[in-house]
């Protein structure tokens, strides 16, 4: 499985992933916190958080979805930072 690395602070507005990859989000400045939209999340959840230093890594898409986009909230302890955009491509 690949992994695509979202620096928050030198963020990617948009990430885009191959079948099997994933996305790790990571920062140092505070906890942090990824929202999908809870009926379009590409992924097992909807909500990803981690605390300062850990890699947030989101697993593979799920199974089945088609090619899209799916736009994301990015918080850092509880304030709003950015918005991002996971798009899925298939093969």
């Amino acid at each position: 499985m690949a992994e695509k690395m979202v620096m928050v602070g030198l963020l990617p507005e948009v990430v885009v992933l191959e079948p099997g990859d994933q996305v790790t989000w990571f920062s140092n400045a505070g906890n942090i916190k990824v929202e999908f939209d809870p009926q379009r999340s590409p992924f097992a959840s909807n909500l990803f958080q981690a605390p300062p230093g850990v890699r947030l890594q989101s697993g593979a898409a799920r199974p089945g979805l088609n090619a899209g986009s799916y736009r994301y909230r990015l918080s850092i302890n509880d304030v709003l930072v950015s918005h991002g955009e996971v798009v899925l491509r298939m093969k």
